[in-house]
């Protein structure tokens, strides 16, 4: 996979532009747990996902933590390189959930094509756009749903991109996705056993009824 496949408008650059893109991005290999982005005082660039799993998500004074968003397979992350968006900070982390491989593209080198390429500039405000939408869906779903549906939901998820029913999971990084304390998520979970809905063991939550879960997810 090159540079040029993250861009639909790649072909609307002119040869000089592809260039500076293309020589500017370096590839690497992310290990699982390292943390890619730290606030706003971090600029490591743009990243495009080749392979792998990020986690964007913010962290409270309290050192709470929620998930904003996964970024997968050909996604491409803004917020990494938020220093170029200069009236606008973000206090987002971005950790690999998996081992990944990315390209990254210096801060520098992506404003400058983006300044001079109207096409590359209507690409990355349809991203922005995308990912705030993902940010607004998750603040109506903390704000309009119960913790019940949100935790049912979550689980389903995992479920999709883990590809088993079986979840290596402690309740603790259950909580740091969702934003609750970890007792919260045990009491919740202990009730989803106690209907059949899943079984717990230790860093394991084996999803038992997908059926009663989506119905739960839906409220």
């Amino acid at each position: 996979m090159e540079v040029k496949d993250f861009f639909p408008s790649w072909d609307e650059l002119t040869p000089g532009q592809r260039e500076r893109l293309a020589s500017g991005a370096r590839k690497q290999i992310v290990q699982r747990n390292a943390v890619i982005h730290s606030g706003s005082l971090d600029c490591a660039g743009l990243l495009l996902i080749e392979h792998g799993q990020l986690r964007a998500y913010i962290l409270s004074e309290e050192g709470r933590e929620i998930t904003l968003y996964r970024l997968l397979d050909r996604d491409i992350c803004l917020l990494s390189a938020s220093c170029m968006m200069r009236s606008i900070q973000f206090e987002v982390m971005i950790k690999a959930e998996r081992e990944t491989t990315l390209w990254v593209i210096p801060p520098e080198i992506y404003r400058s094509v983006m300044e001079q390429s109207a096409p590359l500039a209507n690409f990355t405000n349809e991203v922005m756009a995308d990912r705030f939408s993902e940010v607004m869906w998750l603040l109506e779903q903390i704000l309009w749903k119960r913790f019940d549906q949100r935790l049912a939901g979550f689980l389903l998820e995992e479920r999709a991109l883990e590809g088993s029913n079986k979840l290596k999971m402690t309740h603790e990084a259950i909580g740091s996705h969702l934003g609750n304390p970890r007792e919260v998520v045990t009491r919740m979970l202990r009730y989803f056993q106690s209907e059949g809905l899943v079984r717990l063991s230790r860093g394991t939550v084996e999803l038992l009824d997908v059926a009663a879960l989506e119905e739960a997810a839906n409220g």
